[in-house]
């Protein structure tokens, strides 16, 4: 179709039915400025799509045309009109900032030096914990030697020993023990110890704590070394069983 023949068939259809520009209007409730842009084939003031496709159908119905044929004419002079659609670009995945690697890197460098740090540390505390422990299996004999070695040599009673003094500690407290002049203990007891050791004459019992420690002679209760929370000293012979 010639580039203008739409508008002029319209135009000559609606005057050929003496269908005057005002009439029109009123009868399609279409626009006077839009049925001119129509005949004068002013695409720029007509709207676009369905709309322009609903204004040449309802003049086409109202002027007893064939509304497809119609609308043919209407699109292909349009068409000749638009410009051509550009081609459209090519979509492509936008490439990631130049930023994000460098800080992807310092994000795995940071998790390295992390774990690197942690691995140390808890070496170095594994290797403390077994230091400590290898400290202790070591300096354990030693206690004991020096602990026990002469409890066990007081607590064998002589055939001549006449005395036999229980201690017993309900806190942690240091003890000292003489027996007969003799030290037999002088260490820090446990709560919950009991130590027993054989004398002829007397026993000299000090504490540093005087409510922690429960003194037997013989079987036969003791009072305390000194006032509670205080340290005391106390001598213990025969004579405090006839008591």
């Amino acid at each position: 179709m010639a580039r203008g023949n739409f508008g002029e068939r319209l135009k000559r259809e609606r005057e050929l039915r003496e269908v005057s520009m005002d009439e029109l209007t009123k009868a399609t409730r279409i626009s006077t400025r839009f049925v001119e842009a129509l005949e004068n084939e002013d695409w720029g003031k007509l709207p676009g799509g369905v709309f322009g496709h609903g204004f040449v159908r309802t003049i086409a119905r109202y002027l007893g045309l064939n509304e497809e044929a119609l609308l043919g004419e209407y699109d292909s002079a349009r068409a000749e009109h638009s410009p051509a659609s550009a081609a459209k670009p090519e979509e492509r995945i936008p490439s990631p900032p130049k930023w994000l690697p460098v800080a992807a890197a310092g994000v795995v460098l940071l998790l390295l030096l992390g774990f690197v740090f942690a691995v140390r540390y808890g070496w170095n505390r594994y290797s403390a914990y077994r230091a400590a422990k290898k400290s202790a299996a070591a300096s354990l004999p030693t206690q004991t030697q020096s602990g026990s070695a002469a409890p066990q040599s007081a607590e064998q009673p002589s055939s001549q020993a006449a005395l036999d003094l229980s201690v017993s500690t309900s806190a942690a407290t240091r003890v000292r023990v003489l027996a007969d002049d003799k030290l037999l203990l002088d260490t820090e007891l446990p709560a919950g110890e009991t130590r027993h050791f054989s004398a002829n004459r007397q026993f000299e019992v000090s504490a540093g704590d005087s409510s922690a420690v429960l003194l037997e002679l013989n079987g036969k209760a003791m009072p305390p070394l000194g006032a509670p929370g205080a340290s005391g000293r106390m001598v213990l012979s025969g004579k405090d069983l006839r008591q």
